[in-house]
């Protein structure tokens, strides 16, 4: 099917050639369609009692607002539907209101019971979704409804709800300010958060509601050190840019004995070749006078836990870590930032662009970090203007006397390029360098002279502007130039160089007497069509050359003050009129044509060509008022660094009584030695005492959960615990160095943790202790240890059932022996990737796909045999049986015409030539359903007739199962969090009690397999989707009495809902 063909189809126009298509979709946008009938189809579809039409509609909804489409006449129609009871609709109809609630108050508002309710919802998505739809509706009156929720919702167990209230604290504040303090203690409690993910939410509320209380980070202020390398990106740049400025109201500052060094450096960068004896005098003496500087440890754990973030892939994470060291690292330690803006570079244009900015303000103060990336801001011709701009002010800024010719060599192809600007400023940057660095001042002096024959005006016109700026500050010398420069006068029009070279003319006009008076004249002859900059210049030339040679330019320099007299441009008039009253003494003159030479002729000093980016870095770097180089709007202002230290004991934070442990010596004694050998004593000096005994009491509950056991025959039993002891050293050795190196990364980490981290630690040991008290399962086991080169855990396997005998034929891929199978897997690698296991089965379900009745004696049946296909991995395989039950022969059954959706792919059986009367046999077919539980339709024929045929699969057939750790599970699971996340109550009959039925029940259901959980009332299963490879997370947890909780984590929100439906089914039948 072509991309043309398909696109039609989908947007439901006709594919018919000749015929003009129109678009049925409301999403299509019918520019045709009379308003008045608009969305008619969708209105009728929402007052419907079917929950499927209401799915579409509303998707179809969602989908027009994407795209920009308006959609707001829909709201009656769509708001009614606020209190459906299907979850997928109610999602859907929050995230309209959410986008509309604004637009439409007084119809949002007669809703707001329902959101109310929607408060209270177990489902933590509906909970979220109506506090974000209330806080969106922006009416006064409804502020101490708000107010209610976002304080329950700050208390909720689900961290994304109170996500959400993090968000909407900043909403209710600029609804109504006189909130704040209310709003400040709901704030403080969630700072007090242990989550990552309201970590960033909460501290981008702080700054923009109360961003002067500095007291309420003290106490977290460790906490979120240590939690952002977990937060995701965005909240990482919010919660850094924070610190930074919390750094520098609660630190000293690390280069103080460095800062007058400094400023001694930027004097000889910018050319003040003079210094004065006394500053130095007294600049020694300070620097005796300073103490030494003891950077305090919470400053050194900000800058330790921020230089990981470095690597982050999002540019905006490095930027602001960048500008952190910037402002808050000693001198000597910024240097690791260069590489990474560097890579920045690798980046889009407009990333460039923002990076390259914070560069050039950088490399004024900080020139030895970029100078081994030089070459990495070299000019590319596909460079846009801007970027190439910015990267000659860093060329330049890198300037020094050893790396100047590299530099004025790239200089000189840089000329020759098409961009004019670019050229202009190029040239620019030579004039910078030669002011800056005085050896090469004449270097660059010829080589701009040598511009002024180029062919392009806009050279020759920018080259006079630089030298004109090099020739003040040693005009002796160069008079040559001057009068080089002067014959340009006839031939460039640019009004700027016009203008610059008269000015250098009469300012030198000494140098020049005999052409400075022709030059006059040229230029009265054209004064009335010259630009208004250039008349100025002839006006202060004229003057100039009356003062100093008035025999040959009296007449002309009346002349020339007459036209300016009577000039179009008020400016000319009244500089014409100072001028002449100053210069040509008469009765009225007063004292001031006695001091006319002291005025004209004064010496003025040579101008300094400084960066643009100099006084830049009083902006905090990465910040949009940097970017604009003014003050943007709620921009906050980087504080000084203190005089003094500030009391560092605010950041201490007590340890509760309850998570202290009591007996602890007497517990660690229970430990085997090589387990916690090195992990005594080895915490660093920045580790509170929240960490050290926390970890000692996770420690001891991993020690004292159960374990896990096979059942065997005792003989058995007897002589795999003789192999055990033979080779129980040789695991302690290995437990003990693995448990050494594990402690250690954990001792190095700084105080306290985040939940998720302590969580995987718990798992880890817990892991580590089953391994050790594990009795072999069965023979083969030890064999597969001695042939692998790392040892084979046999801890997870433990929930693995044989599968029974499959109704097929003898060549089934399921072995009898599982450990067999998995003989050479090893789980103790530290590898993340899921591994793809056998299925587990618990029975198989076959379906009708043609009844004899219908089939004139041919019976079709088929089941989904759970293993992979091979021709094709992300196929689902599908066992058919065919059954002839007629007395004549079958011949050529195939399948022909499948008539599939979009995406959907079929791999067809071999053709069965003939199927003798009371012969069945079986066939397998391949079907990539593309995650989705669609029909596969076609034709089933014989030599004689054609049977319409449908495949349709049960969601639990969609997958495959994946073996995973119970680390890697909490890992991925905390992955799928929020809108991947759905959860539902059930209760448990009696006849699905017991362990082993509640695995059958749930396996049977779906194609998953059990991951191994330390708890006894928790049961994990794993898969993946087999098309996308999405994994499918499932959890149940048992509940007092009967009841239960189901959790399904998934990217496919639609397999998520429809799987969870049909494992409760499963459970509770």
């Amino acid at each position: 099917m072509s991309t043309s063909q398909a696109y039609n189809e989908e947007k439901g126009g006709s594919s018919s050639l000749g015929e003009p298509e129109y678009g049925h979709d409301p999403a299509s946008g019918g520019i045709f369609s009379s308003d008045y009938k608009r969305h008619d189809d969708l209105k009728e579809m929402l007052d419907s009692n079917k929950d499927s039409l209401k799915l579409e509609a509303m998707k179809r909804i969602v989908a027009m607002i994407a795209r920009g489409k308006n959609a707001s006449d829909l709201f009656p129609a769509v708001v009614k539907n606020v209190a459906c009871k299907n979850i997928e609709v109610k999602k859907l109809v929050y995230v309209y209101l959410v986008r509309y609630a604004e637009e439409q108050q007084d119809l949002a508002l007669l809703s707001i019971s329902t959101f109310q309710r929607g408060l209270k919802d177990p489902n933590q998505l509906i909970r979220a979704s109506a506090l974000r739809v209330l806080s969106s509706i922006r009416v006064p009156i409804i502020v101490p409804i708000m107010m209610l929720a976002i304080k329950e919702a700050a208390s909720d167990m689900s961290p994304y709800v109170r996500k959400t209230a993090a968000h909407a604290i900043p909403k209710l504040y600029s609804l109504d300010s006189d909130q704040k303090d209310q709003l400040i203690e709901v704030i403080e409690k969630l700072l007090a958060d242990k989550t990552t993910l309201v970590a960033g939410s909460v501290v981008m509320a702080f700054e923009e509601v109360c961003p002067e209380r500095i007291d309420l980070i003290h106490k977290n202020y460790r906490k979120l050190c240590n939690l952002l390398i977990d937060v995701e990106e965005w909240g990482q740049v919010v919660i850094i840019n924070m610190l930074t400025r919390y750094a520098r109201t609660q630190f000293l500052s690390p280069n103080q004995n460095e800062s007058l060094l400094e400023e001694n450096a930027e004097k000889a960068f910018y050319g003040s070749d003079e210094e004065d004896a006394k500053d130095d005098k007294t600049e020694t003496a300070s620097l005796v006078k300073r103490k030494p500087y003891v950077m305090d440890p919470d400053h050194r754990l900000l800058l330790r836990n921020t230089k990981p973030l470095l690597q982050s892939r999002n540019a905006a994470v490095v930027m602001a870590v960048a500008q952190l060291y910037f402002h808050l690292a000693p001198k000597a330690e910024v240097g690791v930032i260069a590489k990474a803006l560097v890579r920045l570079l690798r980046s889009h244009s407009e990333v460039q662009y923002v990076v390259l900015q914070n560069v050039a303000t950088m490399s004024i103060k900080r020139r030895g970090m970029f100078e081994p990336y030089l070459k990495s801001f070299y000019i590319r011709s596909t460079d846009p203007t801007q970027i190439k701009i910015l990267k000659l002010e860093v060329l330049t800024n890198l300037a020094n006397e050893t790396n100047i010719s590299t530099i004025l060599r790239e200089f000189q192809t840089y000329i020759r390029s098409m961009d004019k600007d670019f050229v202009a400023a190029t040239i620019q940057a030579i004039g910078r360098c030669a002011t800056n660095i005085g050896k090469v001042r004449d270097t660059c002096l010829n080589g701009l002279v040598q511009l002024l024959s180029n062919r392009d005006e806009l050279v020759v016109a920018e080259s006079v502007v630089v030298i004109k700026k090099l020739l003040q500050m040693q005009p002796s010398q160069h008079s040559e130039i001057i009068k080089h420069m002067a014959k340009l006068t006839d031939n460039i029009q640019v009004p700027m160089a016009r203008a610059s070279i008269l000015w250098l003319i009469g300012e030198y006009c000494e140098h020049v007497p005999k052409i400075a008076p022709d030059v006059l004249r040229k230029m009265a002859k054209s004064f009335t069509n010259e630009e208004d900059i250039v008349k100025l210049q002839v006006i202060n030339l004229a003057a100039k050359l009356y003062l100093t040679n008035s025999k040959q330019s009296k007449l002309l320099t009346q002349y020339v003050l007459n036209l300016a007299k009577y000039d179009q441009n008020y400016d000319i008039r009244d500089r014409a009129r100072f001028i002449r009253q100053l210069i040509v003494p008469t009765e009225k003159s007063g004292a001031l044509n006695k001091y006319a030479k002291k005025l004209f002729l004064a010496q003025k000093p040579a101008p300094i060509l400084e960066s643009s980016f100099k006084d830049r870095d009083h902006f905090q770097l990465g910040s949009l008022s940097h970017l604009l180089n003014a003050k943007a709007v709620g921009y906050q202002e980087l504080p000084d660094w203190p005089d003094e230290a500030p009391d560092p004991s605010v950041r201490n934070v007590e340890v509760p009584e309850w998570t202290k442990c009591t007996s602890r010596e007497k517990r660690k004694e229970k430990v085997e030695k090589p387990f916690y050998s090195d992990s005594e004593g080895e915490s660093g000096p920045t580790e509170s005492a929240d960490s050290g005994e926390g970890s000692i009491c996770r420690d001891v509950r991993a020690q004292a959960s159960p374990t896990l056991s096979f059942p065997s025959s005792p003989s058995e039993e007897e002589e795999e615990g003789k192999k055990a002891k033979k080779k129980k050293p040789q695991h302690d050795r290995k437990g003990g160095s693995e448990s050494s190196s594990e402690e250690g990364s954990v001792s190095e980490s700084s105080s306290s943790e985040s939940d998720s981290g302590s969580d995987a630690e718990d798992s880890q040991l817990e892991t580590e202790t089953k391994r050790r008290k594990m009795p072999p399962s069965s023979k083969p086991a030890p064999k597969a240890a001695k042939k692998g080169t790392k040892e084979i855990s046999l801890l997870d396997l433990d929930d693995f059932t044989p599968p029974p005998p499959l109704p097929t034929s003898s060549s089934s891929l399921v072995s009898s022996s599982l450990v067999t199978d998995l003989e050479g897997l090893t789980l103790i690698d530290t590898s993340l990737a899921s591994t793809v296991i056998s299925p587990v089965f618990s029975s198989v379900k076959t379906y009708e796909l043609l009844h004899r009745m219908t089939g004139e004696g041919l019976s079709v049946e088929y089941y989904f045999s759970r293993q992979p296909f091979a021709p094709d991995p992300h196929m689902v395989a599908v066992q058919i049986q065919f059954s002839n039950n007629t007395d004549s022969e079958v011949k050529n059954v195939r399948i022909s015409e499948p008539k599939l959706l979009s995406g959907m792919r079929v791999q067809e059986f071999k053709e069965i030539e003939s199927l003798a009367p009371g012969e069945t046999t079986s066939v397998v077919m391949g079907i990539d359903f593309c995650d989705s539980t669609q029909a596969a339709n076609f034709q089933l024929c014989t030599h004689t007739r054609q049977f319409y045929g449908a495949i349709q699969p049960p969601v639990g057939e969609l997958m495959a199962p994946v073996f995973m750790s119970e680390n890697e599970f909490k890992k991925e699971q905390g992955k799928l969090t929020g809108m991947s996340e759905i959860t539902e109550k059930l209760t448990l009959p009696e006849t699905c009690q017991s362990d082993h039925t509640i695995v059958q029940r749930v396996t049977s259901a779906a194609n998953v397999s059990r991951v191994p959980c330390g708890a006894d009332n928790e049961y994990r299963f794993a898969a993946k989707t087999v098309t996308s490879g999405s994994l499918v997370l499932i959890t149940l947890e048992k509940k007092e009495g009967a009841l239960a909780q189901l959790t399904v984590n998934s990217e496919k929100m639609v397999i998520g809902t429809m799987l969870v439906k049909d494992i409760i089914q499963a459970l509770t039948q």
